[in-house]
């Protein structure tokens, strides 16, 4: 069967600690590392692990409990637990390429992604806003859509890593059909919700009160929402962030969509911080990621907890399940 590869992120933190984690598991698929091989090695002697790493060459089925497929990416320095190095910064962009090229050539089911340290690949000269914006880029789509999820609750963005004072000159029309159309088209055809209710954030403090407080559910949110309402869509116009996030209007939602990144996370992850998966949606193909950062002071010490990495993997089998049932 086609492979799921896993990029192991930033070198310096915990992203190569959560990924030995993974040898615990025996999956339906082969689970693939990108990592620099030797490093993995010093960080299984540095954890105390009991672990084999086995280069990947095109294996069929699953490694066996206690082994861990790696496909070798090599390291341009010499890591140092907990501190970051610009020179790294191509390593950790060679784990994006070639989990995206693999996916989008047909030879992986996608890719689930451990965290990276966007400034430190800033600093080495390379523009770069997240994993999200890279994939993105790599696919040639218009537009993706940025969407975390618990057990309980599923929280889409209108814009993702953007300054707040940029925010409210993006929320266009344009923008708010494709992240609507984008989310809506992916709940029905990755998590198999033939009818989703979406709950909508105002961009104002209580949806902009009527105006008084800001114009843009008036003049750009609402007017959007009223073409899906009219279509049979169950959506929400725009409602205050406040109160929207309470359990009685979460009851019924499938997907809540906010409008900027601090607005609908902070709820999200107080809730399900560690238990949460990051999805990119509108990519050719599957890309989950953890919930959290690189954690450089955790590198090394065992004391890195591994479940939102392990959430991610099990969500990109089980969408890989329902679309490649045979590869």
């Amino acid at each position: 069967m086609r492979p799921l590869y896993i990029t192991s992120g930033e070198p310096a933190g915990i992203g190569p600690d959560i990924c030995l984690s993974l040898a615990e598991r025996v999956d339906e698929r082969p689970i693939v590392i990108l990592a620099d091989i030797e490093m993995l090695w010093q960080r299984v002697h540095q954890l105390g692990l009991n672990i084999e790493l086995i280069p990947y060459q095109g294996q069929a089925e699953s490694s066996l409990q206690g082994q861990l497929f790696v496909e070798d990416v090599p390291l341009a320095e010499k890591v140092v637990l907990g501190q970051l190095d610009s020179a790294n910064a191509a390593y950790v962009l060679e784990q994006l390429r070639r989990s995206a090229d693999y996916a989008m050539s047909g030879r992986s089911v996608g890719v689930a992604t451990a965290p990276v340290q966007k400034s430190i690949i800033n600093d080495a000269g390379i523009v770069f806003s997240g994993h999200t914006e890279y994939y993105q880029e790599f696919a040639d789509v218009d537009r993706v859509v940025m969407m975390l999820a618990t057990k309980t609750l599923r929280v889409a963005l209108a814009t993702t890593h953007l300054a707040l004072r940029d925010v409210p000159d993006a929320i266009t029309k344009e923008r708010l059909h494709q992240v609507i159309d984008i989310l809506i088209h992916d709940l029905k055809t990755k998590f198999k919700i033939a009818e989703p209710h979406i709950l909508v954030c105002g961009l104002n403090p209580h949806a902009g009160e009527d105006g008084y407080l800001g114009r843009e559910e008036i003049d750009v949110i609402n007017p959007v929402l009223e073409t899906y309402r009219a279509q049979g869509v169950h959506m929400s116009l725009s409602l205050p962030a406040d109160t929207l996030f309470t359990p009685e209007n979460l009851k019924d939602a499938d997907a809540v969509l906010a409008m900027y990144h601090d607005q609908g996370l902070p709820v999200l992850k107080s809730q399900g911080f560690g238990e949460a998966v990051n999805i990119t949606l509108g990519l050719p193909f599957i890309r989950t990621s953890v919930d959290h950062g690189t954690a450089l002071s955790l590198a090394g010490t065992g004391q890195a907890k591994a479940s939102s990495l392990h959430v991610a993997v099990d969500l990109a089998l089980d969408l890989a399940r329902t679309s490649f049932t045979k590869l």
